[in-house]
């Protein structure tokens, strides 16, 4: 990202104060005096740019979710396990990042510039108070709109929410505004015009599944509205020709490299991308993120992934006693892209890496976006994608299938572009329809209707192709499916103590030992053949002093958390206003359930 740092002097200008009752902008250069030049308005809009970065992506993007166990502190986690109120949960009413939107977009006007360039930074104006709002609406629903600086003594300022209709209306507007009026190119990091379309395909998509599976919006008969403008901003992000998915003819190696590429620069798939460079100060530490993690992938992830051929893991007799080598033989390429396989050699060293296991933890380990190189210039310095061109192909898929016009056609410019990627057998929409996976109709079983089979595998497709990218919250929202959250994630499966190889040669690598067992010093360890200390783990139950958990304390899979997790629903799909902002304006009315 081509960071300008003297933004910062800009937003010190502007007073960005959370609170959602000081609102008045305060400068210490007034409107007149700045906002002059293009110059002025490009500095000023380069302290709007907010993009995630390697850890928000890799690490906790997917944390809280089906897709990952985790130990941190998610909100949505403690939500289920806790005692929720508005008093507890009060984070993301803040309004700060609005008031610097709107101040821009009325400091504009004055600007001594062409009508082409007001038009621009408007737009990308525009843009940021539609993506402020779109994670308003994904938060509240409902939430009070403002397309004006309030000052003190402004009426608006205590006023209640404005429907979520209204204000998903507006955020329309305003991504067409600047889908139409950005430009098609401009600094790296910055918005353009594709930008703009492909965030109108995303939200379009999530706002039109969102309506069709939330009865309690009342909002269903509008759904397929959304989802026709999904199809049509995803058609025109195709049509454009600017696009194509990133590969060089390697199916075992091309997904997993765009992930790891120290420049995405003049990558074809990527419609946005943030920029990371070690040498000059912009960089980010993703080095200790597979082994001193905080957060591990899910064995429910790890059964979603397809065989290569096509077919279902989850068809195979006993596939939930499978072991870890066991389960990555023929499988999707992506799994051995996303996650380390039997054979993963770790960055600087030569020998296959041994899958360390830890309790409250799975076994799996993340490679996705992980370095290739232990260099710090290298590991810190990889540009993370944001939007990639996949996306668009899946949002046109799951589009159609929802609205009931996709074709065969339409999933071999989709789907089946994706899977012939990494050398995977095209998807049919025939057979998948004939032939329901079950294992995925009772994870969604609200989906109904004579594309069931299809919809269900493009939402497999999409699970894998952003395993670990921070898509699977959103999309067990909009698809009404936070029951899945109350699983425990869990992992590996163990038949029982003993030696394990856990990096496919044969050999055992680790040994679980009975929890009243103590794990030998020094040279009392055992070698293996390969002349190899093995590693040691207690095995037993979460109320034992152990250092893996059994879900049958000698046998079973990993488990990584035994709390109860209950999700309330419709609750638990939105937040509280905090309590404090209630006292000190009534107008605003906590909703579905939040006291």
């Amino acid at each position: 990202m081509k960071y300008i740092y003297s933004f910062f002097i800009i937003l010190m200008m502007v007073s960005c104060q959370d609170d959602f009752l000081n609102l008045t902008p305060r400068t210490s250069l007034s409107q007149e005096e700045f906002f002059k030049s293009e110059e002025d308005l490009q500095l000023y809009s380069y302290g709007l740019v907010s993009w995630p970065g390697k850890w928000g992506t890799y690490i906790s993007g997917d944390s809280g979710t089906d897709n990952a166990a985790t130990t941190a502190s998610v909100e949505i986690k403690n939500i289920m396990t806790g005692n929720p109120s508005s008093e507890n949960i009060t984070s993301g009413w803040s309004w700060g990042r609005l008031r610097n939107i709107n101040y821009f977009l009325e400091a504009l006007e004055n600007a001594e510039v062409s009508e082409e360039v007001k038009e621009h930074y408007k737009a990308i104006g525009r843009y940021y108070r539609a993506t402020f709002y779109i994670g308003m609406v994904k938060r509240y629903s409902d939430v009070p709109y403002y397309d004006k600086v309030l000052n003190s003594t402004d009426e608006d300022l205590y006023k209640g929410r404005d429907p979520r209709s209204m204000v998903v209306d507006k955020i329309m507007e305003d991504l067409d505004f600047a889908g139409e009026n950005l430009r098609e190119t401009g600094p790296t990091g910055t918005v353009n015009k594709y930008v703009a379309i492909a965030m109108k395909a995303r939200f379009a998509l999530y706002e039109g599944t969102y309506r069709k599976y939330h009865e309690e919006l009342a909002l269903s008969e509008t759904a397929n509205d959304f989802l026709n403008i999904a199809v049509e901003a995803s058609d025109a992000m195709i049509s454009s020709g600017h696009f194509q998915l990133y590969q060089t003819g390697s199916p075992d190696q091309d997904y997993k490299d765009l992930f790891n590429q120290e420049s995405l620069a003049g990558n074809p798939e990527m419609i946005a991308y943030a920029e990371y460079d070690f040498e000059k100060g912009r960089g980010e530490n993703y080095l200790y993120g597979m082994n001193d993690y905080e957060r591990s992938p899910s064995r429910d992830l790890v059964q979603a992934f397809l065989m290569k051929d096509g077919s279902r893991f989850t068809d195979i007799s006993g596939f939930q006693t499978l072991q870890y080598v066991e389960e990555f033989d023929n499988r999707d390429p992506r799994m051995a892209q996303i996650l380390a396989a039997p054979g993963f050699i770790y960055p600087g060293t030569f020998t296959p890496y041994v899958q360390r296991l830890n309790k409250n933890f799975t076994g799996y380990h993340v490679v996705k976006g992980y370095p290739t190189s232990i260099e710090a210039g290298v590991a810190d310095g990889l540009d993370v994608p944001v939007i990639r061109y996949a996306e668009i192909l899946l949002i046109l898929a799951e589009a159609k299938a929802e609205l009931g016009t996709l074709t065969q056609a339409d999933l071999d410019n989709t789907v089946n572009l994706l899977r012939a990627r990494v050398g995977m057998v095209s998807l049919k929409m025939a057979e998948a329809n004939a032939n329901i996976d079950q294992w995925l109709k009772n994870k969604y079983p609200q989906v109904s209707g004579s594309n069931t089979g299809v919809l269900l595998e493009i939402r497999r497709e999409r699970r894998i192709e952003f395993a670990l990218e921070g898509y699977r919250f959103d999309d067990l929202m909009r698809w009404n499916a936070g029951a899945l959250l109350e699983n425990n994630p869990t992992g590996m499966y163990f038949p029982g103590l003993g030696k394990y190889d856990l990096t496919g040669d044969g050999v055992e690598d680790i040994i679980l030992i009975s929890s009243e067992e103590s794990i030998p010093e020094g040279e009392d360890k055992e070698v293996n053949e390969l002349g190899v200390t093995l590693v040691y783990y207690k095995a037993g139950d979460f109320n034992e002093d152990v250092t893996v958990y059994l879900e049958n304390g000698d046998h079973g899979q990993t488990l990584t958390q035994i709390t109860e997790r209950v999700f309330t629903s419709p609750r638990d799909y939105y937040r509280p206003i905090p309590k404090q902002e209630t006292l000190l304006n009534p107008n605003l009315v906590q909703t579905f359930g939040w006291n």
